[in-house]
């Protein structure tokens, strides 16, 4: 099969996604977490609140912090308002929904996945594993090239993060964070637990970590393989402010792309509009 080929972006297209706020790891304001579904490979934890940091510097090359820095939130991301309450910014369109795809790259699905966002402009948060950038590194790069945002995902995936010791988990942040900042140039500032699992433990290492948590509150299980029809009806069940989410990697996901072959204009046309998460 030969390689598809990732068209030229135009460099005004390319401005205007990088054109949104950086994060600041601000504290999350209280609130009821939306009810959730089911979670990649039936891990579902409860988050607890988290200390504050402590004032090591991140990983990956990003700017040192220093004791004042201000706390990471309690609980993780679930819904556009809830990332605008840690990230200060504009508000965002009542309209809006934010597509995040995870467990690539893959040279194999993110190519084309980066073409039909392309067509339809719309922005994306591509969450990566480490050990898939190692090894496809251009296919990384190419999501930044075409201006879309990265978020850290794990080294490895462990779909028990949120039960290993510290230390284990924090190498799997950091380690995630130096491959995706060496191989794109950019430093991750959210991080997506795998699974969506979360801990008392896991909170603190991700505060340590200087990474906003991050989840979902749509998600049509596409990894699952489920059906090109499950997964379109789920996605075109989207509410404005939730966040989306699919998945480049970790197999066939051909379903994954003829889903949002139909769910991306769709949701368009019925006027909603697509934001990224975070600004490089």
């Amino acid at each position: 099969m030969s390689p598809i080929r990732i068209p030229e972006v135009d460099p005004r297209r390319r401005q205007l996604l990088r054109a949104l706020p950086a994060v600041a790891a601000t504290a999350l304001l209280a609130g009821a977490a939306p009810t959730r579904p089911a979670r990649l490979g039936g891990a579902t934890t409860t988050p607890r609140a988290a200390p504050s940091p402590s004032a090591a510097p991140p990983a990956g090359g990003g700017p040192a912090t220093t004791p004042g820095h201000p706390p990471a939130p309690a609980r993780p991301v679930f819904t556009l308002a809830d990332y605008r309450r840690a990230v200060p910014g504009p508000a965002f369109p009542a309209n809006a929904v934010a597509l995040t795809i995870d467990d690539g790259p893959h040279p194999r699905w993110t190519p084309p996945i980066l073409q039909l966002l392309e067509r339809y402009h719309v922005p994306a948060l591509f969450c990566m594993i480490g050990n898939q950038v190692l090894g496809h590194e251009s296919t990384a790069r190419s999501v930044v090239q075409a201006g879309h945002q990265v978020a850290n995902h794990s080294w490895s995936h462990p779909s028990r993060i949120a039960h290993l010791p510290p230390a284990m988990a924090h190498q799997e942040i950091l380690r995630a964070q130096d491959k995706i900042y060496s191989t794109t140039g950019h430093t991750p500032k959210l991080f997506r637990s795998p699974g969506g699992a979360w801990s008392p433990s896991l909170a603190r290492t991700v505060a340590d970590s200087r990474v906003l948590p991050l989840d979902w509150s749509d998600d049509p299980r596409d990894w699952t393989r489920p059906g090109v029809a499950h997964i379109t009806n789920r996605l075109l069940a989207a509410r404005p402010g939730q966040i989306l989410l699919c998945h480049d990697g970790g197999g066939d996901r051909s379903q994954t792309l003829a889903a949002l072959r139909t769910v991306i204009p769709a949701l368009q046309a019925r006027g909603y509009q697509f934001v990224a998460l975070d600004a490089h």
